[in-house]
């Protein structure tokens, strides 16, 4: 039987720093402290940082496999514990994807809690990462007792001497998400399910468009992100969010973000599928946990939301993040923030270019400024 709670001792390093690095991660049994996994790798030449998060992942994955619901991390870094506590800022571009991967596991667990022990309650952790280096650095391991060298003060993890890129950051400050949904499309005009089929804009869903990303730059004149769907609906409209925001943030494309999928209802409207699916279309508008025949059910895209939305908070504490995407998940991010039944789903209408703001605190305040705004929208 899997334990419910256990606890991930992680440690990572570099010799060098950038160097030959390695982490090690240990999973116990949080009552009995019987070990159940260990996980170590080497990482080829990578910095301090990177090490300790990659061995952050590895635990938590291994948690994950072993079935856990709670876990307790424990790390001698206290960069990676102040930042995935959202406590610290994350700048560092190399960073903030790990910080975002970590984050996604932790959606997995009713619960995950951080804390930060001295180096020399880590030794078993701490002994798999230098083991680990050793072998990156093509040299014999060393002996259990020897531990890494001290991190340099550029990337140390003492707040003390902790570089600007990481200060501190108040608690009461929020996340907010601008929720962007992409321009029309055919299907949309003709309102049509429309999933994972690749529909481009039409020609006025590109004007739509242009209108939305200078509502955006209005709204968020920095911004830290830009992420979209893997779908050219959504990536064309969040290259002219980008663009409009003065070209100095990327697009990154998030497949969590992607559009629910509609399986044989694709390409069909509504009053199609009533006709030829009548009981399937019932039992799907009574609960968020059927699918479509094929398809995907609204629980499993929730799952996906969530994890893009936690890896957020993560990663980008305190800023501003667009997120353009389709119905189903912004309806879905929006049904959680406002603590809405599932009935919210299908009586909640969100037109093609809308958007919608929310705040979000580390502490889990949230607050829901705009739903489906559409004034930028009038003149068209």
């Amino acid at each position: 039987m899997a334990p419910r709670v256990v606890s991930v001792e992680a440690d990572g390093g570099s010799r060098g720093n950038p160097g030959p690095a390695g982490y090690g991660a240990v999973v116990r049994d949080a009552e009995t402290g019987e070990v159940l996994a260990e996980r170590s790798e080497s990482l080829g030449t990578a910095t301090n940082n990177v090490a300790e998060y990659q061995g952050l992942i590895a635990g938590l994955t291994a948690a994950a496999e072993l079935g856990a619901a709670e876990v307790d991390v424990r790390m001698d870094s206290k960069l990676v514990v102040e930042q995935m506590c959202g406590r610290w800022q994350i700048k560092h571009p190399g960073l903030r994807p790990l910080a975002a991967q970590a984050a996604g596991l932790v959606g997995r667990f009713a619960a995950v809690r951080f804390t930060w022990i001295p180096r020399e309650q880590n030794r078993h952790a701490d002994a798999l990462a230098n083991a680990a280096m050793d072998a990156a650095a093509g040299r014999p391991p060393s002996a259990p007792t020897t531990g890494r060298p001290p991190a340099t003060p550029a990337t140390g993890s003492d707040p003390a001497t902790a570089p600007a890129s990481w200060e501190p950051r108040p608690s009461f400050t929020a996340t907010r998400l601008i929720l962007v949904r992409h321009g029309e499309t055919e299907y949309t005009e003709q309102r049509r399910y429309s999933g994972r089929g690749d529909v481009p804009l039409s020609e006025k869903g590109r004007a739509q468009v242009r209108a939305t990303a200078a509502r955006v730059a209005e709204l968020a004149p920095s911004v830290g992100a830009v992420l979209s769907s893997p779908l050219s609906r959504c990536t064309a409209t969040a290259a002219s969010i980008a663009e409009a925001l003065g070209g100095d943030v990327p697009v990154r494309t998030e497949d969590d973000l992607i559009e629910c999928d509609f399986g044989q209802w694709e390409g069909r409207t509504f009053t199609e599928v009533r006709e030829r699916w009548p009981g399937e279309m019932d039992a799907w508008l009574a609960s968020p946990r059927i699918a479509p025949p094929g398809g995907e059910s609204f629980t499993h895209v929730a799952e996906r939301a969530h994890r893009v939305v936690t890896g957020l908070l993560t990663a980008y504490p305190g800023e501003t993040v667009v997120v353009v995407s389709h119905v189903s998940p912004i309806k879905l991010v929006l049904r959680d923030a406002l603590a809405a039944g599932d009935g919210f789903l299908h009586r909640l209408f969100l037109d093609a270019a809308g958007i919608s703001v929310l705040d979000m605190w580390p502490d889990g305040g949230v607050a829901v400024r705009t739903v489906n705004d559409t004034a930028h929208l009038a003149a068209l």
